[in-house]
């Protein structure tokens, strides 16, 4: 291995202990406990190295998101792909969408609530967005129904999804109700 080779792996290294720091750190005490300098004092490097990789607390959080998204895409997938028909599937990925959003609040938040300085719906928007948003669409275009266009049913069963998560974690609707929200989601609105 080149010196060259070492540098970009080390700085590769680095860069996963900081995302993963302040990811470890969000989950445990909120995102306003992620400051470059908790950070810096965590994964005991300096401020400076810190900025070297990341341009400050925006774009760590965007990190984070990215992460999440990719995470999102797969257990929205394996969800899916286990299931037996199109009503199963839909079922399936409201599920695990909203597991993921439960047991990932602080990567939930750095997807959907807070500024990582990422592109959403846009040319520009990053690969890992895009594969979470196509992971939904892949289940719910089926179903979209005739005359429909599946990236909007898509988005809509998303926003769906997202105001059961938020309102659920915010403890304004009843947990125990969880499943039939699911159920009445996927019979009402997916029609299948």
């Amino acid at each position: 291995m080149s010196v060259k080779e070492r540098k970009e792996r080390d700085r590769a290294e680095r860069e996963r202990l900081i995302v993963a720091t302040a990811r470890e750190l969000a989950e445990q005490q909120g995102w306003d406990a992620v400051t470059t300098r908790r950070l810096a004092e965590r994964i005991e490097y300096s401020q400076p190295v810190l900025y070297s990789h990341f341009r400050g607390k925006r774009a760590i959080i965007g990190a984070v998101a990215l992460e999440g998204a990719a995470e999102l895409a797969a257990a929205v997938r394996a969800a899916a792909s286990r299931a037996n028909g199109p009503r199963e599937r839909v079922a399936a990925l409201a599920r695990a969408y909203l597991d993921f959003a439960e047991h990932n609040p602080a990567v939930y938040d750095a997807l959907f609530q807070l500024d990582g300085g990422l592109a959403y719906a846009q040319e520009d928007t990053p690969e890992p967005l895009k594969d979470a948003f196509a992971a939904l669409l892949e289940s719910l275009a089926e179903v979209a129904g005739d005359g429909v266009h599946p990236g909007l049913f898509t988005e809509v069963f998303w926003a769906a999804l997202h105001g059961l998560a938020t309102l659920t974690r915010a403890g304004r609707l009843l947990p125990e109700d969880a499943e039939s929200r699911v159920e009445l989601l996927v019979d009402r609105l997916a029609l299948v």
